[in-house]
């Protein structure tokens, strides 16, 4: 379990938000004319599970891709993936570091922070950074996205904390396929930590599916009922390339656009649309009976980057600007060795000067991030 690393220097690690930097823009704005306003926080690489999409380590994880290279991309991947080597506990950020970056953020106009892993429940004591986060001035909106297993016992302590929204990975609803995709017997720990959720008022809750084909793609549709019963927003995601083996395979991916003809035949959804919300990652229908809500978040089909307005912080200090970076920016040592707020908010404004104008998949020079989505931060 990852714990809390020692805190920095309160000289500095509490140090007074300056009102202005002269000469330099006071907004996070790319130079593509988006402005960040969402910051994704990790605050560990560890993670509980061992999901298909993520960290597969299971010999059924194995053989299901084993069957789906052979004759196609003229060879085989190991059997189990190399072991990924978690961070050591000095190069995790504080609580305290944490909570500094993302105060320097919402004075450069960040406004939504999402906590997220690896596992973020699995970093002790993380209710004590949700407070924090909570107390910052201009963070309006304040998520976590987790796997749910631990969700039911820290719930209230969440919610009392500030938690105001919550995000589940669930991507099936059969036990043994939910075992198969993440490794784990887990199922009914999610289900039970959806259902307090909702009863705490942690509205809107969401339940992530990534959907890969000829593993969970047959429940798309109970997936969606399930949303309905239980009046929750589900996002179903297309498989990305962000797996530890290397193993991702674009005929693997089942479009949104799949799904969504899939869905309206069955109950002939309703659009819903948000022209204030450019930025929104999810295409959204309600059903017609007003209950439930799904979603269909298409980075590999349906690119969104033009509206991208994100910035993620991993748990080790890196800025990336787009999930798919090849390159990341390190704050440690401006954290670490003295740098003032006024040091992190222009190295911030520089780094999203640079974000990349989306991402290449499917392209033929496309590179696959080192890092997996556990270690870079959902």
């Amino acid at each position: 379990m990852a714990a809390h690393p020692p805190a920095v220097s309160a000289s500095f690690a509490r140090a007074p938000v300056v009102g202005s930097v002269a000469g330099m823009a006071m907004e996070l704005r790319d130079s593509h004319g988006r402005v960040m306003r969402d910051l994704r926080v990790s605050v560990t690489d560890r993670c509980n599970f061992r999901c298909l999409y993520c960290l597969p380590e299971t010999e059924e994880a194995a053989n299901f891709y084993r069957t789906r290279w052979a004759g196609s991309n003229g060879g085989l991947p190991a059997a189990r993936p190399i072991a990924y080597e978690w961070k050591p506990r000095s190069e995790l950020l504080s609580f305290e570091e944490i909570e500094r970056v993302v105060r320097l953020a919402a004075a450069l106009g960040i406004d939504k922070v999402r906590v997220t892993g690896g596992e973020p429940l699995l970093r002790q004591g993380v209710e004590s950074l949700v407070a924090s986060l909570a107390g910052i001035p201009g963070v309006r909106d304040l998520a976590m996205t987790t796997n749910g297993f631990l969700f039911a016992s820290k719930a209230r302590s969440l919610r009392d904390a500030g938690l105001q929204r919550v995000s589940f990975s669930m991507d099936s609803l059969d036990p043994a396929n939910f075992r198969r995709m993440t490794g784990r017997d887990g199922l009914a720990g999610v289900l039970e930590g959806i259902r307090m959720a909702k009863d705490l008022g942690l509205a809107p809750v969401k339940v992530n599916a990534v959907v890969i084909r000829g593993m969970n793609d047959h429940e798309v549709e109970d997936l969606a009922a399930f949303a309905r019963d239980e009046d929750l927003s589900l996002r179903f995601i297309e498989f990305m390339p962000l797996d530890s083996s290397r193993a991702w395979q674009r005929d693997l991916v089942v479009t949104g656009a799949e799904i969504v003809a899939r869905l309206q035949s069955r109950w002939g959804l309703v659009r819903v649309h948000a022209p204030d919300r450019p930025s929104e990652t999810a295409r959204r229908w309600s059903f017609p009976d007003g209950r439930g809500e799904v979603g269909v978040i298409a980075p590999v089909s349906e690119p969104f980057c033009g509206h991208c307005n994100r910035l993620r912080l991993t748990a080790d200090g890196k800025v990336r600007t787009c999930l798919f970076s090849l390159v990341e920016h390190d704050l440690r040592p401006l954290l670490r060795g003295g740098g003032t707020d006024s040091d992190i908010m222009r190295r911030l404004v520089e780094i999203v000067a640079g974000k990349e104008a989306g991402h290449r998949i499917g392209k033929p020079d496309f590179v696959q991030p080192a890092r997996t989505m556990s270690c870079i931060g959902g």
